[in-house]
């Protein structure tokens, strides 16, 4: 089975948005508003936490309980430019 690509970057946009670069080299914009129900996800309300995001072993990582499945990143995202 393939596996869809991974993270290499990470750059916060405001408010609740993502752009990811992926090691396809495509560039995808990750709204993560809606997942900010979950309690997992709470603190990501918090845009001073949440601006911190990095790149961690191909996705995106916030401290050791906050993080994204790679594959929602790639699937959940909207194309920003051409591979």
């Amino acid at each position: 089975m393939k596996m869809n690509p991974r993270v290499s970057t990470v750059q916060f946009k405001s408010p609740y948005k993502l752009i990811l670069t992926f090691t396809n080299n495509e560039v995808k914009e990750f709204d993560f508003s809606s997942y900010l129900d979950y309690p997992v996800y709470k603190a990501l309300k918090d845009e001073t936490f949440s601006s911190k995001a990095r790149v961690f072993n191909g996705t995106v990582i916030w401290d050791e309980n906050v993080d994204f499945d790679p594959d929602t990143l790639y699937l959940e995202s909207e194309p920003l430019f051409p591979a």
